[in-house]
């Protein structure tokens, strides 16, 4: 018989309603609380870093391949699509998808608004089911006409300054010489919350406009857009990427281009970490003083195991037990907390958010299962070695004074 254990459980019981009982509480409770918090801090950071960067993303690609230029416009120098890279790519297992796109700069003039603008052109070959996330009123793109579509997407942010809706015409004007002029028919409106880096600026439609107004073949194009199989490996898809394209291609992680935004997220994340670590040190101080209560609460137990010639390692282990079965109970009630009031968040978004700020509407929860287990692992390992420490007390305990000890 496991004799520390067996006490462990006995005095365990017996203290049902006890002082005893009000502090095993509060340890359950401050494990609970300190393990629920922590879990819905790393669901949230998980959840901003996925919905911004699936946003970037979907909308720019992971990497954009465009001609070297020092030209820091918006006019392009168009790089020829007859490469192996964008008529091969199956040829490239760790490629899973390539499109082209251009950008012309340009204005929208209304009756009673002129709003300067970045028109993007695209293909066909355009990933629509990514994008469509972010697509919040009308639909996507139709490029069946012969020559180009006359149809464009814009940000509800360009819908709101124009007072654009679905089915509305706009007469975009585009700079060049002499300057152009296209009427064209909003078909949809599109909503990524990144406004400083798309929403303010940018309207989608087909690149074959572009060609045209450029005097391009129908093999080129301002740049290809390439997503990778596994963003793990972007660095090693960067070096296979520059080993075959042309010597004057630039290969551009997306990432870098808009590093402000994964700075951000990254700057985030530490201040998660730190955060989380205060909160342990938090929950194993009050375990260490929970654990030294209950120690003097039962001096006079100690004294007598000690006088039936019960050794200071045996004492300790009934209060290890002890100490182990309030983490145990704690954890349990923490993942109760942390996972019960994510999955409210994340079906019902209750807690908003301003997307100006934050990119979002509302506060996201993203699930990490492996970052659950390793933070009940930490959780119960941690706490588990701190209460040693004052365990260590039992030693110091007298027999001859501790029986008489009130």
């Amino acid at each position: 018989m496991n004799l520390p254990y067996f006490i462990s459980k006995r005095i365990s019981r017996d203290s049902v309603g006890s002082f005893s009982s009000t502090i095993h509480k509060i340890a359950v409770g401050s494990i609970g609380i300190g393990l629920g918090v922590m879990i819905i801090s790393f669901l949230i950071l998980k959840g901003f870093q996925d919905t911004v960067t699936e946003k970037i993303y979907n909308f720019s690609a992971h990497f954009q391949v465009t001609k070297y230029t020092s030209n820091n416009s918006y006019e392009e120098v168009p790089l020829t699509l007859r490469n192996e890279v964008f008529r091969h790519s199956e040829e490239f297992d760790f490629i899973e998808h390539v499109q082209e796109f251009s950008h012309k700069a340009g204005l929208i003039k209304t009756d009673d608004e002129v709003l300067g603008v970045i028109f993007k052109g695209i293909s066909s070959r355009f990933d629509s089911t990514r994008f469509k996330s972010s697509l919040v009123e009308g639909r996507f793109l139709n490029f069946d006409d012969d020559s180009y579509s006359r149809e464009v997407m814009i940000s509800k942010v360009i819908s709101d300054k124009l007072r654009l809706k679905v089915g509305d015409d706009a007469i975009v004007h585009f700079f060049q010489d002499p300057p152009r002029v296209r009427r064209l028919s909003v078909v949809g409106i599109y909503e990524t919350n990144l406004s400083e880096y798309y929403d303010n600026k940018f309207i989608i439609g087909d690149i074959r406009l572009i060609q045209r107004l450029n005097n391009w073949a129908d093999s080129l194009a301002g740049g290809m857009e390439i997503y990778v199989k596994d963003i793990r490996k972007m660095d090693e898809a960067q070096d296979a990427l520059e080993s075959v394209v042309d010597y004057d291609f630039y290969v551009e992680k997306v990432e870098d281009k808009y590093i402000q935004v994964f700075e951000w997220l990254h700057l985030i994340s530490r201040q998660v970490n730190i955060f989380l670590g205060i909160i342990l040190f938090v929950v194993c101080v009050n375990m260490v003083s929970i654990i030294l209560i209950l120690i003097m609460e039962r001096t006079q137990m100690i004294g007598l195991l000690k006088s039936f010639g019960a050794s200071n390692g045996l004492i300790r282990r009934i209060f290890l037990y002890n100490g182990v079965r309030l983490i145990l109970k704690g954890l349990l009630i923490g993942n109760l907390l942390g996972l019960g009031v994510g999955l409210i968040q994340d079906q019902f978004t209750l807690i908003p958010l301003n997307p100006k700020d934050y990119y979002m509407s509302y506060v996201p929860i993203g699930w990490n299962w492996e970052m659950t287990i390793i933070l009940n692992l930490l959780t119960l390992f941690v706490v588990a070695l701190i209460i040693l420490i004052p365990t260590l007390a039992i030693s110091k305990v007298n027999p001859i004074r501790s029986i008489r000890f009130d």
